[in-house]
């Protein structure tokens, strides 16, 4: 019966292209041929091919490997002439099949260094007006002296190991291959001047404070081994200063000898706590262990401000361990406030902690602790249970970044401690976009170097997440589809695909954070739907989680787990700059008609149609058609089609007829997309009364044609208006195609 009832539909509108049919054209001569340029086409040409390390399915494969790297190391902090002098031993294990004939470690600080090249290839214009300090630093001064100074290399035998410094990078030149399977162990100690990374720049350095203080948030400090893998063999581009940092897992055993007025927090687990607290503070930490609701201040700001005023001369070392980390993160400073509280996270208790100077609060006081322990279950909940023991919050002016359980966090209230909403917002989302990094890249573990998207656009729309979680209406600034239409429709000339090399993208913000994240919403809201999407995304983390994932591997696994053909969403939104633009370029309404207009035909049976094509006809009739009369212009009634109504009365049952459709308005509408990006049509239907019918009509309904598609709409009520994409879910960077009857929209102005 369903099927005879949908054909009763078709046949309303069965000759509209009749004409079209019977009309003999002279042959067009024939066109040279052309390649496969339908937007639905497979991903052959643009993915990697599966092998037995990564497979087709988007998972690790039976041959998957990934090196080992284990640092023992020992720094000490010159607070006063802000230098750090360090030692460590690097255990490398090779679990490559292949051996290694050279080893490659990054210099990162080298970037910092007077010889670097990075200032170099900038672009450099002269400034129409500049301060004097300004003027100064930029052409009188002495460039910063920064950069490792590397005092020597050396087996686990004491004996000079042969090295070479390429910039950023340094070659271990080995003495004999090392074979799969084996370990080799050196020695390297270095030392280095900390930049002022608000006078110098740097993703990590000090700042000093009025008060003579310095806060230090130290990252890159030591020689960190590069990865090695199947897919590019050594990691080693250089650090040019977007593209971060790819490194491989190991375990951490750091020793940190600072003044002993310092309170301190770093990666790992501390593992002397009753030789660099308090017994009162180190009482306040347990009571902290088991705070599940609020954050237990365990270092107040009175002794915060007690101790910044010592500037001890005595010394004393924090040491920490950290297990099956990519690398390893410190803040110190004495004017440290420290606060923490236990979370609850599968069945183990994580500490979430913050570390701030006085010039932070009321702000961090308040808020900082409470929005790591919310960012944890946020993420936990669409990945994976946070799995390190604890994780933390600094607040380092001007800064945002993430190391493994640690993070610098810029926001803070004015002198006097008031601030506004954007300063408190700017820093919640600061805090919950760098402590949600521990699952992407640090767990989930990408090349940044390569793939900036792949940590920042995946952990931006896992941030959204969190913050419309934390507060329904919190100022987002990344994420809705709508927010990303400015950049899309943009010059072209100012904008590359997503799968763009770090080093080389324009619009870093909006390329890297803004339209993967944007697209992550609009696969997850529009096309593929909240169960199908959540359960892919946990998959794909959970499949890469310590381990080292490609774009070929998120894109397959988003596949292969969800059963949703994604290629034409990937090919165009990460790799083509094309933008959506669908709008309604024709409506027509039609009427039911029992008599055939001018030179309208039944079409020849065939075996396709032939439900359509035998029996008593209806023909469909449309406004302004010479065939169109006055009376015609008004609502269906079945009964007034005799051939319909005949039809009906003698094909189904009374109960049957009660059950049937009652279409009463017929709707053509041809929508066209101006755009290049294929999506969804969302439709949305505004009848007389005000009443609203939304229907989504999915991307696939362009594979035949990419220029214009139409459809039918059958409704019982009276169409006042049409409108494509109610609710901007698919980044439409043009509104003013969108609706029938046209209209004017108001500018922002307006």
């Amino acid at each position: 019966m369903k099927k005879i009832c949908s054909a009763l539909f078709v046949l309303l509108t069965c000759s509209l292209n009749i004409s079209a049919q019977e009309s003999k054209e002279t042959p067009k001569p024939r066109e040279a041929g052309h390649e496969d340029g339908n937007k639905f086409r497979q991903m052959y040409d643009l993915l990697a091919t599966p092998n037995m390390y990564r497979t087709a399915s988007g998972a690790p494969g039976p041959e998957y490997y990934q090196q080992q790297a284990d640092y023992k190391i020992d720094i000490e902090l010159d607070d006063k002439n802000t230098k750090l002098y360090g030692t460590e031993t690097i255990t490398y294990t090779n679990n490559a099949k292949e051996s290694l004939e050279y080893l490659w470690i990054q210099l990162d600080q080298n970037i910092m260094a007077r010889t670097s090249k990075t200032p170099l290839v900038e672009n450099s214009k002269i400034d129409p007006a500049i301060s004097a300090a300004g003027f100064s630093r930029k052409y009188l001064e002495d460039k910063f002296d920064g950069g490792f100074k590397i005092d020597y290399v050396k087996d686990i035998k004491g004996n000079p190991m042969s090295y070479t410094i390429n910039e950023t990078m340094m070659r271990i030149n080995l003495v004999k291959p090392l074979r799969h399977g084996e370990k080799i162990a050196m020695n390297i100690k270095w030392n280095y001047n900390i930049n002022n990374y608000m006078v110098d720049g740097g993703r990590s350095g000090y700042e000093h404070f009025k008060d003579g203080n310095n806060l230090y948030v130290l990252a890159q400090f030591y020689p960190r081994m590069a990865v090695y893998n199947d897919v590019e063999g050594w990691q080693n581009m250089q650090f040019w200063g977007s593209g971060e940092f790819a490194l491989p897992f190991g375990n951490y055993e750091v020793n940190i000898t600072v003044p002993a007025d310092h309170i301190m927090e770093a990666t790992g687990v501390l593992q002397n706590r009753k030789e660099v607290f308090t017994p009162e503070q180190v009482k306040r930490y347990e009571l902290a262990e088991n705070s599940f609701e609020n954050p237990v201040i365990i270092v107040t700001q009175a002794e915060a401000m007690v101790t910044e005023k010592g500037f001890s001369d005595k010394k004393k070392t924090w040491k920490f361990k950290a297990e099956n980390v990519r690398d390893f993160g410190i803040s110190t400073s004495r004017k440290f406030i420290f606060d923490a509280m236990a979370v609850k996270l599968g069945g183990k208790t994580v500490m979430a902690t913050s570390v701030y100077p006085k010039e932070g609060n009321p702000l961090w006081e308040q808020y900082s602790t409470r929005a790591v322990a919310h960012t944890l279950k946020s993420y936990s909940s669409y990945t994976f249970d946070y799995p390190y023991p604890k994780a933390v919050s600094v607040n380092a002016q001007d800064q945002g970044m993430e190391y493994p359980m640690i993070c610098w966090n810029f926001g803070r209230p004015d002198e006097d401690g008031k601030y506004t909403d954007r300063v408190k917002y700017g820093m919640l989302g600061v805090i919950i976009h760098e402590v949600g990094h521990n699952f992407f890249p640090m767990i989930v573990n990408s090349d940044e170097r390569q793939w900036t998207w792949m940590d920042e656009g995946l952990n931006t729309f896992m941030e959204y997440l969190a913050e419309i979680s934390w507060e329904a209406t919190f100022p987002v600034d990344r994420g809705p589809a709508k927010l990303i239409v400015p950049y899309m429709s943009g010059d072209q000339k100012n904008i590359d695909p997503i799968m763009t090399n770090s080093e080389s993208v324009k619009q870093f913000g909006n390329n890297a954070y803004g339209k993967p994240a944007a697209g992550l919403n609009i696969l997850r809201e529009t096309i593929m739907g909240h169960e199908l999407f959540d359960y892919a995304f946990k998959t794909y983390a959970n499949r890469w989680k310590f381990k080292h994932p490609t774009p070929e591997d998120f894109f397959r696994t988003m596949e292969d787990a969800s059963g949703v053909d994604l290629d034409w969403f990937i090919r165009g939104w990460f790799y083509t700059t094309d933008f959506n633009d669908i709008g309604i370029k024709d409506v027509k309404q039609y009427f039911v008609s029992n008599e055939a207009p001018k030179g309208v035909k039944a079409p020849a049976p065939s075996r396709r149609n032939r439900l359509k094509t035998t029996g008593p006809m209806v023909y469909m009739v449309t406004a302004g058609n010479e065939d169109f009369k006055p009376e015609m212009n008004k609502a269906l009634d079945i009964k007034e089609v005799k051939s319909l109504d005949e039809f009906v009365q003698s094909n189904f049952k009374p109960e049957e007829i009660a059950k049937l459709a009652s279409p009463k308005y017929f709707y053509e509408v041809t929508f066209n997309k101006p755009g290049g990006l294929v999506m969804p049509i969302i439709v949305q239907l505004v009848f007389e009364d005000g009443t609203l019918e939304n229907q989504t009509f999915p991307a696939q309904i362009w594979r035949m044609n990419d220029a214009e598609v139409t459809r039918t709409f059958a409704t019982s009520k009276a169409v006042s208006k049409i409108i494509v994409d109610p609710k901007e879910e698919t980044a439409d960077i043009d509104k003013t195609n969108n609706t029938w009857p046209k209209e004017e929209l108001k500018s922002k102005f307006d």
